[in-house]
């Protein structure tokens, strides 16, 4: 595993980063205007498709080496699951307070006759 960062491979990274990438376009396409708005579909079919891809077909080969290598046991584990829930909690939280503001934007009439 020479190619880990944070004992995590590049697969992780692309995935993350094809999702961030897929929200922040679909954030802007759905502030657009007219058919673009649907433009938010194939993005997130996109980063699907790019997940599905780099989880099914992996890189590295799943039978371990013929070699027995050192185990290293992992003492951050529950640390991490409970930094991953707060985490999550949030961004929920974060999301459904944030999520009013963008239905509950005014819209202003336009005027029927300019003189």
């Amino acid at each position: 595993m020479s190619n880990t960062v944070l004992q995590v491979g590049t697969g992780v990274f692309i995935i993350a980063v094809a999702w961030v990438a897929a929200l922040v376009f679909g954030m802007m396409l759905l502030r657009a205007s007219g058919s673009a708005k649907f433009g938010v579909i194939p993005v997130f079919l996109l980063a699907l498709t790019i997940t599905l891809v780099l989880v099914f077909f992996p890189r590295s080969p799943e039978t371990p080496p013929p070699f027995k290598e050192i185990e290293i046991v992992d003492t951050l584990f529950i640390g991490r699951y409970v930094l991953l829930a707060v985490v999550s909690v949030v961004f929920l939280v974060v999301f459904f307070m944030l999520l009013p503001f963008h239905f509950l934007e005014p819209v202003y009439a336009k005027a029927l006759r300019t003189h």
